[in-house]
């Protein structure tokens, strides 16, 4: 009996040995494979900057890496969860409280300042205010200056469908900022006149822009920079009164708060994927930076990961400095 125990108890720790060998297997291997989840919060400056990001991890550093799709407020949801790992552009004053109490919680963690020499508002084509001699177009509101303006043109801005008020192209459905500019309408009164229009997507921002600028029409709405639209049309930010925290707070009757637009990730990063947090910590560019991107995109039809690769070849002195030589010469050698 003795000797059958012994035989058994020899058996057992074998096969728990054999178990626990084939869990640490296991974990290597899903260490080995597995991806780190980007955001694509939707607009083209972040799709840019996680492909540069991306090639950088994936051909300097090996790691495997993917974006996952959604509105700012389910992808930063993502990033809390963990379903995301990185954020490359967390425009922290659109989203202000959720941004700050994720940080507080230790949810997710802010690596580094992507830029901060941005604006975003309400915006109109030039011509509108000073018309456009070489086009022949003459000023079609020649004393708009604020936001509050707006309101006495509604005939310069029709909206095609009410053509006795006006149009304001807000964010499309889902973007935070969309909830500003709806605040905005009602604390300078434009409803008075205008009708507030809230677009499918970016993309069809800037196909109603294209379309009125082609055509020398009134057209007003959200956009931001950097962006390949405003560094490649001539547009005007309105007027607001200069930002003050209390008044942005109660009423958003003010202009837009400065903005730090940060790169961040989920708290398990460090632990997962230590060297790519490091990288991260270095990412630093400007608007001039991400505005030529998105000029190359535009003016060449480039893909974003086709963009990020022109970006690393263009601007090899920016991103050398965010890594080691020795993983820089990697990512030289694969472009």
């Amino acid at each position: 009996m003795k000797k059958i125990g012994s035989i058994l108890a020899a058996a057992m720790l074998l096969l728990l040995a054999a178990c626990g060998g084939s869990e640490n297997n296991a974990a290597k291997s899903k260490k080995g494979t597995d991806k780190i989840i980007f955001a694509d919060a939707g607009w083209d400056s972040i799709r840019v900057h996680n492909e540069i990001a991306q090639k950088i991890l994936e051909e300097g550093y090996g790691y495997k890496t993917d974006a996952t799709a959604g509105s700012t407020s389910a992808t930063l949801q993502g990033l809390r969860k963990g379903d995301i790992d990185v954020y490359m552009e967390v425009w922290t004053d659109n989203v202000k409280d959720v941004y700050e109490d994720a940080v507080k919680s230790g949810d997710i963690i802010k690596t580094s300042v992507n830029f901060n020499d941005n604006d975003q508002g309400l915006y109109v084509p030039s011509y509108v205010i000073h018309g456009d001699k070489e086009r022949g177009i003459k000023p079609l509101a020649p004393d708009l200056k604020t936001v509050e303006d707006l309101k006495k043109y509604p005939e310069v801005f029709a909206d095609p469908e009410d053509p006795e008020r006006g149009r304001v192209i807000n964010a499309p459905s889902g973007w935070v900022v969309a909830d500003h500019i709806d605040a905005k309408f009602e604390a300078y009164g434009l409803d008075e006149t205008l009708n507030n229009f809230m677009p499918g997507s970016d993309s069809a921002i800037v196909a109603s822009l294209v379309d009125a600028y082609k055509s020398g029409k009134g057209w007003v709405g959200y956009y931001w920079s950097p962006t390949a639209i405003t560094a490649k049309y001539d547009l005007v930010l309105l007027e607001e009164p200069e930002y003050d925290e209390k008044i942005w707070e109660e009423t958003k009757k003010t202009q837009f708060p400065p903005n730090d637009v940060v790169t961040a990730v989920n708290k398990n990063m460090p632990e997962r994927a230590p060297e790519a947090v490091e990288f991260l910590k270095n990412y630093e560019t400007s608007s001039a930076l991400t505005e030529a991107a998105l000029k190359y995109m535009e003016d060449e039809g480039a893909s974003a990961e086709e963009t990020a690769i022109w970006w690393l070849k263009e601007h090899e002195d920016v991103w050398t400095k965010w890594i080691p030589e020795d993983k820089a010469q990697k990512v030289k050698e694969a472009l």
